[in-house]
């Protein structure tokens, strides 16, 4: 076995695997649509926005080094000395970082024939059977195969898939679809134009809230219901401070939205999160608290609501990698 050296793991690591194949193995790569690209040898190992996936397998990353080691099982000092090798005799013909930004192509994970795993997961959580169905036959909501995740579908204004959030069922696993953009998160909209927004952190406690409006008779179906997918430490410096994509997208495309509901979770991080979502509206929307009353979540407040056990998990996270 070689030895290499910190610099040339660096190095090594600087490829993403679409300049490899175009530079040294193209007759390995195939168009597959708009900006992803599949290996010959591979159909199911696609390659699209700087990551790469090999969904028959349930694997992937986002460098050449990730591919030689985890598909091609080269040794990972081999493989080091493979790039950097052929680097040093024939640099790079491009760099998919330096391409201009394309429209991301959603790559949904294989749809099971049947839902039972999703939908017993989920009312375990508390949430409404005919709801449920709802959004299965919406096209919001999936059984994945073969890995049997719950999917939640994202769609833009026009009904297109354009992001999916995957949770595992009896797993910690999350993530996203390769290709989720998310500008588009898991939503449902008012059936009227509405001047109401609900604001979520995760599709979960979308249906959560939903289900117990339900319950109650409350006329839900007639405002707007959006999940961002998460929230995140907001920026110290109030001048760097962004809205949400998934919140921007959806004020644009709805712009009828007149007041917005922040019913984020009841922790530092949701409270950090609507104080600057707050700011960055203060003059333009009437936007108002709507944290849970019970528990950290709008499902931990159903789940105390129905009886229902609470359990939480810390998740394994594996961001824009479909399983």
């Amino acid at each position: 076995m070689g030895y290499v050296t910190r610099e040339m793991i660096d190095r090594a690591k600087e490829m993403d695997l679409l300049t490899y194949l175009q530079t040294y193995e193209p007759q390995e790569l195939v168009h597959f649509g708009g900006s992803t690209y599949c290996t010959r040898e591979h159909d199911s190992l696609k390659i699209s926005n700087g990551k790469w996936c090999w969904f028959s397998r349930g694997i992937g990353g986002r460098t050449a080094l990730d591919y030689l080691i985890k598909v091609k099982e080269v040794p990972f000092t081999d493989a080091v000395e493979r790039i950097v090798g052929r680097a040093a005799g024939q640099p790079p013909i491009s760099c998919t970082r330096q391409q201009p930004e394309q429209t991301k192509t959603l790559l949904l994970p294989q749809v099971s024939r049947c839902a039972t795993h999703a939908v017993e997961y989920l009312h375990s959580r508390g949430i409404d059977y005919e709801l449920i169905d709802s959004c299965i036959r919406s096209g919001r909501l999936y059984e994945s195969y073969p890995h049997h995740n719950v999917v939640f579908v994202g769609k833009d204004k026009d009904g297109q898939p354009r992001y999916a959030c995957l949770r595992g069922i009896g797993t910690d696993f999350k993530g996203e679809a390769m290709g989720s953009d998310k500008r588009f998160s898991f939503s449902i909209p008012a059936e009227e134009p509405s001047p109401v927004l609900y604001l979520f952190e995760s599709a979960i406690d979308l249906l959560s809230f939903a289900t117990m409006a339900q319950e109650d008779r409350l006329p839900w179906r007639s405002q707007h219901l959006l999940s961002l997918a998460g929230v995140y430490q907001p920026k110290k410096n109030l001048a760097e401070r962004r809205l949400p994509l998934a919140l921007s997208q959806y004020l644009r495309d709805h712009r009828e939205v007149q007041t917005i509901y922040l019913c984020l979770d009841n922790d530092l991080a949701g409270r950090s999160a609507a104080d600057a979502i707050r700011q960055q509206l203060a003059g333009k929307y009437v936007v108002r608290d709507g944290f849970p009353c019970q528990g950290k979540d709008y499902n931990d407040w159903l789940c105390l609501r129905k009886g229902l056990p609470i359990t939480k998990t810390v998740p394994k996270t594996e961001r824009s990698m479909a399983r």
